[in-house]
């Protein structure tokens, strides 16, 4: 063997070697796929961000007040919302107005009606718990380390979200779908996660109030209310509605055909004997 093959050969082992270790290499994966619906979640890593909004932002309302948050663990946020035939799967029936397009969210659900397809889902799931983001695990998210209005900036190109855009000042002609678009149609944010911004409103585990910034670490919004946080915008909705600080409340027992939802899972805790 020549010492230029003998080098090439110790050169392919180092990279065999390499790409093993990344493959046993300790840690939790970058994403997770739930076995019986195929819906992919991403990662979320823990970490501190400013949730909310500074007086200067358009659109800006006094709910939105600025206070640092951090998110102490690790969780899976959906990659999308959960589309029609991901709640077909586990339901058994489509309460969608828009039919005919299984990629698109689901919406007309209710927010207990969402609890009852996460209670099938963890019925079956040994490895993972599913559930509704925080307000904070939504928007830290949305922000995916931004700290602009939107994820990807200061505004929102006219074509990189269904939003209602008729009325928005930019160099795009404005646009108005006027119905849900299938799942990852627009470009993900910089965690990977579609659709952040628009498509449907997303129901969050928590009661709309008044933030509590004592409350910095890992937060879960009022005690008790009669509406819950809604977020996201949709295509009903301008961009203003879209930013990722934008909050809005809705009653628990009411659908919309713009309300829909992704879900969250943390990894299960090995039971103490």
């Amino acid at each position: 063997m020549t010492l230029r093959v003998a080098a090439a050969v110790a050169l392919a082992g180092v990279g065999v070697a390499l790409f093993a270790a990344r493959l046993v290499a300790p840690g939790p994966a970058d994403f997770y796929i739930e076995p019986e619906t195929g819906m992919v979640l991403v990662a979320v890593r823990p970490g501190s961000f400013m949730m909310g909004t500074n007086d200067a932002e358009p659109g800006r309302r006094d709910d939105e007040y600025l206070h640092r948050v951090t998110i102490t663990q690790l969780f899976y946020i959906g990659q999308h919302e959960v589309t029609q035939a991901e709640w077909a799967r586990v339901m058994g029936s489509n309460p969608s107005r828009f039919t005919g397009c299984e990629k698109c969210p689901v919406e007309q659900v209710d927010f207990y009606q969402v609890n009852a397809f996460l209670s099938r889902i963890n019925a079956g799931n040994t490895a993972m718990r599913f559930r509704l983001p925080t307000e904070a695990e939504w928007e830290y998210a949305c922000r995916a380390g931004s700290r602009t209005a939107f994820s990807g900036g200061a505004q929102l190109p006219a074509l990189a979200a269904n939003v209602d855009t008729r009325f928005m000042a930019g160099p795009e002609d404005g646009a108005a779908y006027e119905k849900t678009l299938p799942a990852g149609k627009f470009p993900a944010n910089k965690w990977g996660v579609h659709d952040m911004h628009g498509n449907v409103w997303e129901w969050t585990n928590d009661w709309y109030g008044p933030y509590d910034p004592r409350r910095e670490f890992d937060p879960r919004g009022a005690d008790s209310g009669t509406r819950k946080a809604i977020r996201g915008g949709s295509w009903r909705f301008d961009a203003m509605s879209a930013r990722c600080s934008a909050r809005q409340a809705h009653p628990p027992q009411d659908a919309a055909d713009d309300l829909g939802f992704r879900v969250v899972a943390e990894p299960r805790r090995p039971r103490r004997r």
